[in-house]
């Protein structure tokens, strides 16, 4: 391949990034000169939710409940974009580099690869518990306080990473198998639907709340916004995992044969 072809590509990829700041930079001002002033009177729809919404779903955290509830359609279109983005992504990695990589990191001059630190790896061991327990409250309280099926299943994914930085590429690729991830992307995404088609089997509408409403301030409460929020979070989690891993292979040697 010649040496000015990725030059080319560079410079268009710079062009493109110019005209795309161009194009947002007048939308992005008009939008922050429109915006309300700290501590302006609420609009009616703002007034509304905050007034009904509590009571009607038992849920303090109003944002999940608006998300997860009062506008779940948009929220179930909005889960299968990331589906989409995390599949172009794999789909554009993998045909760059190939199917097969080895667990050996690419080699390049001037690169130093540090060897595994204990100190590292201890910390890490005493994080990565930490980190998914705190993933599965945010998850667990997301009609109660800030966070959700979204933010605990980025977290989770996340925690993850840690067993990559304390025990290595080989520990970290035996615990996640991008197969296991995919599925899991598949599952979450699959169980938003599922949801969603709950109601209807029993006589109401997609997403129409057929569930006891439970007391204020309870794990239980919210009807289905705890079931969307789980659904959320399985597939946030194995979407950045499934990102995870196809970025980290990007750093590895490709396998013996194996065409790049």
């Amino acid at each position: 391949m010649s040496t000015s072809a990725p030059k080319h590509a560079l410079l268009l990829r710079r062009l493109l990034c110019v005209l795309a700041l161009l194009v947002l930079a007048p939308a992005s001002v008009l939008v922050a000169m429109h915006m309300p002033a700290f501590g302006q009177a609420l609009p009616a729809y703002g007034a509304i939710i905050n007034a009904h919404v509590p009571s009607m779903r038992q849920a303090t955290n109003i944002v999940t409940a608006v998300i997860f509830d009062v506008r779940g359609v948009d929220t179930l279109g909005e889960e299968f974009i990331f589906v989409a983005a995390t599949t172009g992504l794999a789909v554009l990695l993998r045909g760059g580099r190939g199917e097969d990589a080895s667990d050996q990191a690419i080699h390049t001059d001037g690169r130093l690869l540090p060897p595994r630190s204990e100190a590292v790896a201890l910390l890490v061991r005493w994080m990565l518990p930490g980190t998914a327990a705190f993933s599965l409250y945010v998850i667990a309280h997301g009609q109660l306080t800030p966070g959700g099926g979204f933010q605990g299943g980025a977290i989770f994914a996340s925690g993850l990473l840690l067993l990559f930085l304390g025990d290595g590429y080989r520990s970290w690729r035996k615990v996640m198998p991008p197969e296991v991830m995919q599925r899991s992307e598949a599952f979450g995404a699959v169980g938003c639907v599922l949801v969603g088609l709950l109601p209807m089997a029993l006589g109401a509408g997609f997403l129409e709340n057929v569930l006891p409403q439970g007391a204020p301030k309870s794990l239980l409460g919210g009807g289905l916004i705890p079931l969307m929020n789980l659904a959320v979070a399985i597939a946030i989690a194995g979407g950045f995992a499934s990102v995870l891993v196809e970025f980290l292979e990007e750093t590895r040697e490709p396998a013996s044969g194996a065409s790049p």
